[in-house]
């Protein structure tokens, strides 16, 4: 209940600060619309599925039930990798996910939910809502006549569950490993075999054998799933999703139908659900942690330096070429990498310096 009294009032403050709703209320009163999301995660899975859950719910009820938004989870009504061809068809009018999943699409979407040693979640953010992000994001979907606005990031996620030890970049060589986007370029790169699989077939196919490691998300989605009875070790940092935004897709046409106070609740409604996970991955992933450590006995391990030396100078071959692929790839390079340049250089005697400190105190 707090939870959603805070989404609630959150959402109302937002939508307070920039919309007049009284006068645009009262002239829609008796307006319904009923639309469809569909998602690209197991129905109600914790983090993902909840989200988009909690984002339905919020708008369902910040509209006072004149919008009103059904949740499917992936298979229930569309598979989970046509989410985005369902939205833009107009099959729903919205959809949850993340763009890597549409790269097939266009290559440059990829930026759009995470880089290899890119931006964190609050850099995304930065990026998105202050950087000329969100102009790029809409300019790169608006052939397929959708929407895109930020909706949820798990924060900097862990580096995968392996049934062998990680000690030199060889042992990426010839390895199946589900590991989606920029990531996967890299993963190939260095010898191995990246798998694009929706997370409801994870589980299996790593215990089948299918694949031989796998990322997913981080100790509180990781733990759901159950991985730790199918692999032994689970590495980290996760070099390839340092931010993963994950987003809403909105068809064009349904979104221009709603009165414009409709259209400031979707979008103040994707903007508090996209704040509130990241609080939820914080409050979430260290218990987790510890119960996949202390209870199933997990072996926890890092990259070891050199691995994580070559799989950045991979990483960096990786994300300049596909700023060559075309115009736009390389407009949405430049403005990313400048902001990642800015931010860097600002958190290396911010954040950085905090962390370095407060770790040499606690020792």
């Amino acid at each position: 209940m707090q939870r959603r009294d805070f989404l609630k009032k959150a959402a109302a403050g937002s939508i307070a600060a920039g919309t007049a709703l009284g006068a645009s209320t009262a002239a829609h009163a008796k307006a319904e619309f009923k639309w469809k999301m569909v998602t690209t995660w197991p129905k109600n899975f914790p983090g993902l599925g909840t989200g988009a859950n909690n984002l339905a719910g919020l708008i369902t009820e910040m509209s006072g039930g004149r919008l009103t938004v059904k949740v499917y989870g992936a298979k229930e009504l569309v598979p989970a990798f046509e989410v985005f061809d369902a939205v833009s068809s107009g099959t729903a009018e919205m959809g949850h996910g993340a763009a890597y999943y549409w790269k097939g699409k266009n290559e440059a979407f990829q930026f759009f939910s995470t880089v290899p040693f890119g931006l964190t979640a609050n850099e995304m953010n930065g990026w998105l809502y202050y950087g000329g992000g969100m102009e790029l994001w809409r300019e790169a979907y608006a052939p397929f006549k959708v929407l895109p606005a930020a909706a949820g990031n798990t924060s900097v996620q862990m580096g995968g569950w392996f049934n062998k030890e990680i000690n030199s970049i060889a042992d990426l060589k010839g390895l199946k490993m589900r590991i989606p986007g920029l990531g996967g370029e890299v993963l190939r790169r260095l010898g191995g075999t990246p798998v694009n699989l929706p997370g409801g077939e994870l589980f299996t196919a790593l215990s089948s054998g299918t694949i031989d490691a796998t990322e997913w998300v981080g100790p509180y989605n990781d733990l759901a799933f159950g991985f730790y009875k199918a692999a032994k070790y689970y590495y980290y940092p996760g070099f390839h999703e340092p931010g993963t935004t994950l987003e809403a897709i909105i068809n064009k046409k349904a979104y221009e139908k709603l009165p414009a106070d409709l259209q400031a609740i979707v979008m103040n409604a994707c903007k508090v659900v996209n704040m509130d996970m990241v609080a939820e991955y914080a409050a979430r992933n260290p218990g987790a942690l510890q119960t996949l450590l202390n209870k199933h006995k997990v072996e926890l391990r890092s990259y070891p330096d050199d691995v994580l030396q070559q799989l950045r100078m991979a990483s960096q071959e990786v994300v300049a070429e596909l700023a060559k692929k075309d115009a736009f790839s390389a407009k949405v390079y430049a403005s990313y990498q400048k902001f990642l340049e800015d931010t860097v250089a600002f958190s290396t005697v911010s954040d950085q310096a905090y962390l370095n400190a407060r770790a040499e105190n606690s020792a």
